[in-house]
């Protein structure tokens, strides 16, 4: 089959699938107990929340990955949602560990509430059963499920080659029961690999801990130990089950017997290492029925303590070629395959560190020497495929050989050191700060311009379909229930007519319709190619002005002259408008200071002072050194996918400073501040720092004015105000400006940050 597989299929196509996630992690305070507070409310209802819910407690959140085209892709998400919900748990911590806890007795384990809904009391029911039948504390080991499946033009292809006189959908489905058969008989060589519960904490249970020696205080091992999870002391049947693998028929009606013997429930409580799985897995046995086997998920992983999201890139993608290898590999026929295949398990998970001897078709044969064997054979797959995956495998021969390199020795190599509960925590404590520090980001996607990226963190948060349709023009579709929203660059929505945005970017149009309003606005003309510029600039030599192109945005093209400016400097400013539109526009400088009002809806959501780009002078380096230097924070990007832009260096910035006799060669003094431009974009490098508790009413309700003179949904209105706090401060709206940044409210260079995000998904009704 191996060669048969290399006539018929290119690299790619082998290496291609659809990879999901699901990984539990236990809530815990920071002295390692469980918490036992309520699942946070912003995550919303946990059956309809499609990315974080809970599993069996309210203590256990469960965090799911769409289907993704790559395992990258899949990791990055799941990243992601790590930092998503450990920013929203307050003083509370991810346990990064498999096994629980400092866990409490079972009548204080808190199983997971619902709202009253038929679904929600079924949920709750089928909960409570669980523990009343295995306690609440086996309840509690968490884990993560790979999903996986083939690409489907690698079944259609085969099929059409082998030709066999079976419907395509058995075909499919005997495929994935192949796998099945020998994920489960080779499943010990991935709990080797990534076995990561090596230890169990004294809360856990007493029965356990009796057999076991203690290797640091409330700490408890034996020699060997991989996975506690995948062994006698973890989450199991009473009774060992062994469904029928030979066809799909035989898989369900095996379940069914199951469940009318009384052994199981439902097909939910079959814990196996490895599950087929549906179109509609809510109802998996009749689903399987109509539709065939969908995607298998493998059960056996631990959370891997050295990961924040609790599985490494690296396993992904080696379970990935461990299945292609699964497919491709033939059976062997033993009578007691299954029953040999799990006293295997129960072996590596117990004693796996060391050199066991296995169970292999009735004869005995070493770990190493079998695991060596197996990854022989994936290493002669990978080179008649080419699939060019020889390092990755020759990582996990080392660890064959090596025992010392496994996840489970160095977890317990730590925990002897610090004890079970400090390691795991200093663990937990690290990926929280990680991920507060990275909060405005969104893993996976930070190729986005920023403020769509804060957008689609929200919508995930609360459980709203997301659908990136074009990762270039940040054009996304946000989905729940029957309503769909399509949004552009995170404030661009079906809420704003096209009409509306024209209004807002023709600056002329904007004063007109603002005055009529009664709006105060600055007074000013409007120029174009062809008249008589020179008249224009001599009208207003020596005069504070503003000159600025009349369709333009994120202060493109402005030239700003406070103390007024000289014929030869304005013609260089009209010159520098010009370059952007055919018509600009030269209007008196209002006095004040600039604020940027951001209308969400009918009300303001976020004021911000935007400070021009600057530097601090130390008296050594030049303007042009210092502005190097400030570039290097790493709040700094280019093209809105950082809170804070890097500064340029322009025309613009160059004629400003020739206001002030100086160049980008100038030393500034130490702790002179030196302002590179008169406007103050965020898009130009400019400081953003909060004002939005701090502004009276009036001048939040006289945004708002605009915005609806407008009839804008979202808009940034950009006032000047002489003194900000005080009610009867001269005001003028110098701009209203389409399609606002989020991002610079979100996270402000000084002051609160502010959730922009939600109130902008409130407006689109998602919320």
């Amino acid at each position: 089959m191996l060669y048969l597989f290399k006539e018929l299929f290119d690299k790619e196509e082998l290496l291609s699938g659809r990879f999901g996630i699901e990984r539990e992690a236990l809530r815990v305070k920071a002295d390692g107990k469980l918490a036992v507070t309520n699942h946070p409310e912003v995550f919303g209802d946990k059956l309809l929340n499609p990315y974080i819910t809970t599993d069996f407690s309210e203590s256990q959140v469960e965090l799911i990955t769409p289907a993704f085209k790559t395992t990258k892709e899949a990791y990055s998400f799941l990243n992601a949602l790590y930092d998503i919900v450990v920013l929203e748990i307050g003083d509370e911590y991810l346990w990064p560990q498999s096994m629980p806890c400092d866990i409490p007795d079972d009548e204080h384990i808190p199983i997971a509430k619902y709202s009253d809904c038929g679904e929600c009391k079924k949920a709750r029911e089928y909960r409570e059963k669980l523990f009343k039948k295995y306690g609440g504390k086996k309840q509690l080991i968490s884990g993560i499920h790979y999903n996986f499946s083939f690409e489907e033009t690698l079944f259609e292809k085969l099929y059409e080659h082998q030709k066999p006189h079976i419907s395509y959908k058995s075909f499919k489905n005997n495929l994935y029961l192949k796998v099945a058969r020998n994920y489960l008989r080779y499943r010990w060589l991935l709990i080797y690999l990534m076995g990561a519960a090596p230890i169990i904490h004294s809360s856990y249970s007493k029965e356990c801990t009796k057999k076991l020696l203690p290797i640091k205080e409330d700490s408890f091992s034996n020699t060997g130990a991989i996975s506690y999870r995948n062994g006698e002391c973890g989450y199991k049947n009473h009774t060992d089950l062994y469904p029928d693998y030979t066809s799909l028929e035989s898989y369900i009606t095996s379940i069914e017997d199951f469940v009318k013997e009384n052994m199981i429930q439902s097909h939910k409580e079959l814990y196996t290492q490895i599950r087929p799985k549906a179109k509609d897995n809510r109802d998996l046995l009749h689903s399987l029925k109509e539709d065939g086997i969908q995607y298998i998920e493998i059960r056996s992983i631990d959370i891997n303590p050295f990961e924040k999201g609790g599985i490494s890139l690296e396993d992904l993608d080696f379970i990935h070629l461990f299945m292609l290898y699964l497919l491709l590999k033939e059976e062997t026929y033993y009578l007691e395959w299954q029953q040999e295949a799990l006293e295997n398990q129960k072996l590596i998970s117990k004693n796996g560190i060391e050199d066991i001897m296995f169970k292999m078709n009735g004869e005995e044969k070493s770990r190493v020497e079998w695991m060596l064997d197996l990854l022989e054979e994936m290493k002669n797959m990978n080179a008649v495929l080419e699939l060019d995956k020889e390092v990755l495998i020759d990582k996990m021969m080392e660890k064959a050989l090596q025992s010392s390199q496994i996840y489970a020795y160095q977890i317990t190599e730590k925990a002897k050191k610090q004890g079970y509960l400090e390691a795991h925590i200093e663990w937990a404590k690290r990926y929280k700060q990680e991920s507060y520090h990275n909060r405005y980001k969104l893993e996976g996607y930070e190729e986005l311009e920023l403020s769509t990226q804060i957008l689609m963190k929200e919508a995930i948060k609360t459980g709203i379909h997301v659908d990136v349709l074009d990762r270039s023009d940040n054009f996304i579709a946000f989905r729940k229930g029957e309503l769909i929203e399509y949004v552009k660059q995170a404030t661009k929505t079906s809420k704003d007519s096209y009409i509306t945005m024209l209004m807002m970017e023709n600056k002329t149009v904007t004063k007109k319709i603002l005055t009529k309003n009664g709006i105060n606005v600055p007074k000013g003309i409007e120029l174009s190619l062809g008249q008589s510029l020179e008249l224009a600039a001599a009208r207003y030599e020596g005069k504070p002005i503003v000159v600025k192109p009349k369709s333009t945005n994120f202060g493109t093209g402005i030239s700003i002259f406070p103390e007024g400016a000289s014929k030869e400097d304005i013609m260089r400013a009209l010159e520098i408008g010009f370059k952007h539109d055919h018509t600009v526009l030269i209007e008196e400088f209002a006095k004040g200071k600039e604020y940027r009002f951001l209308v969400v809806g009918d009300q303001v959501v976020g004021i911000l002072h935007r400070v021009p780009a600057n530097v601090e002078g130390d008296g050594m380096h030049t303007i042009r050194e210092l502005v190097t230097a400030k570039n290097q924070d790493p709040l700094r990007g280019k093209g809105y996918k950082t809170p804070l832009e890097k500064i340029e260096l322009d025309n613009s910035s160059a004629l400003f400073l020739k206001q002030k006799n100086i160049d980008f060669d100038y030393i500034p003094q130490i702790s002179e501040v030196i302002y590179l431009r008169e406007n103050s974009n965020i898009s130009t490098g400019g400081d953003s720092i909060d004002y939005t508790d701090s502004i009276p009413v009036k001048f939040k309700d006289i945004a708002v004015r605009a915005a609806k003179a407008v009839e804008a949904k979202f808009c940034g209105v950009d006032m000047m105000l002489e003194e900000y706090e005080n009610p009867e401060s001269n005001y003028s709206i110098i701009e209203i400006n389409f399609n606002p940044a989020i991002h610079i409210h979100s996270f402000p260079y000084k002051g609160k940050e502010r959730n922009i995000a939600r109130s902008v998904l409130e407006v689109l009704e998602l919320i």
